[in-house]
């Protein structure tokens, strides 16, 4: 009886829709008066809430005629608070400051690798050798004048503590054995660049130029050295979450690639907004305690920028909608007999998402208890029978 009425509403509804479509519709339609349109569609909406009004009381006159009516089965559960952590999703790019190319600051052949590659050194260690031309020679006469100047020097002090020979001697003597000594410093930092040293510790990851190679400085790599242990992720970030983001906020880095994820926190933010996508700068420290990541792996940035400790989730499939965009889902109210309720249209508020969940911010409390499986075939004030 209840669906032979339910269905000769629906097709007086229809019929009527479809007479008024041919006429008014067409017209407004036509001539684009949008303000009609509106008002008629506003007008629809409430003849619909009318027939639900007089659906619902049809309802309960069958209630009273007919107590073991067949009701629409349902499932419901009690909301819960639950902890709610949201994160922003961006891709990454894994760096490493200690991945150099070195180069020559000598211009001359290299004499003598020391290493090899996949070979680890220390900071500091000496690498590669290349030919002084003749400048460890130079040196050496040079210290050999210096100790000679350095002897006279000394001596004309001296007579001139006793007020012997003449102030001109003592100061031409100084002057000598003083340049001298700055021609030594200058020629051992001449030297020094004669070396080619590690900057930090780390790996030997390729050689470039062997022995015998003419090196240019600046221009000629000779290897690299790389260095695994302080790698960092860095992302742009769209400007929209230049407040939610800050210096320590949590993030997980995933490498699809080896198929792991890493906890992280985010140590420093830009200071400027790119003018060209609108987004600025994060950085984060990432362990590599196994040594598998990899300058320029593939790899996504997730960033905290949300937690609640005590959301209240729903499933985003039992939510609804009405004309004019407004959310809304059924609460339960329990009836007279047991397992029968009687749903309730809530209108909510909503907050971040997390899976096939969205949280409510607005609209439900805890322990209220919430209409699941069937939301999308009841209507409000209508009785339902709970099974589980």
């Amino acid at each position: 009886m209840k669906k032979l009425i339910s269905l000769l509403i629906i097709s007086v509804v229809f019929a009527a829709c479809s007479a008024e479509k041919k006429s008014s519709n067409i017209a407004l339609t036509k001539s684009k008066n949008l303000t009609g349109l509106k008002a008629q569609k506003d007008e629809k909406i409430q003849q619909i809430n009318l027939l639900k009004k007089e659906l619902n009381e049809i309802n309960k006159a069958i209630l009273t005629l007919d107590p073991d009516e067949k009701l629409p089965l349902i499932t419901s559960f009690s909301l819960t608070p639950e902890n709610l952590n949201h994160y922003i999703e961006v891709q990454g790019n894994i760096q490493t400051r200690q991945n150099i190319l070195l180069y020559p600051e000598y211009n001359g052949r290299l004499e003598e690798l020391y290493v090899k590659e996949g070979q680890k050194v220390k900071k500091g260690a000496l690498l590669a050798q290349i030919d002084d031309a003749g400048l460890k020679n130079q040196l050496e006469q040079l210290e050999i004048q210096s100790n000679l100047s350095k002897t006279i020097y000394e001596r004309y002090k001296r007579l001139w503590g006793l007020s012997i020979g003449s102030e001109i001697q003592l100061l031409k003597a100084k002057t000598t054995y003083e340049a001298q000594m700055k021609s030594i410093d200058q020629v051992k930092k001449q030297l020094l660049k004669t070396e080619i040293r590690a900057p930090f510790s780390g790996t030997i990851d390729e050689i470039i130029s062997n022995p015998g190679a003419n090196l240019m400085p600046g221009q000629t790599p000779v290897l690299r050295v790389v260095n695994l242990n302080e790698m960092y992720i860095e992302a742009n970030i769209p400007e929209r979450y230049v407040s939610a983001i800050k210096s320590g906020t949590e993030a997980i880095v995933e490498i699809p690639m080896l198929g792991k994820n890493y906890l992280t926190q985010i140590r420093q933010t830009g200071s400027f907004i790119n003018p060209n996508n609108r987004s600025f700068r994060v950085e984060a420290p990432l362990a590599n305690s196994d040594k598998m990541i990899k300058p320029n792996l593939s790899c996504r940035l997730k960033i905290k920028d949300y937690s609640n400790p005590k959301a209240l989730m729903i499933p985003q499939n039992i939510i609804k909608e009405n004309g004019k965009g407004d959310k809304y889902i059924f609460k339960l109210k329990p009836g007279k007999k047991e397992g029968v309720y009687t749903t309730e249209k809530v209108f909510i508020k909503l907050g971040k998402k997390s899976m096939n969940k969205i949280e409510v911010i607005e609209g439900i409390k805890t322990g209220a208890l919430i209409l699941d499986k069937g939301a999308l075939i009841v209507e409000d004030k209508q009785r339902v029978r709970k099974i589980r």
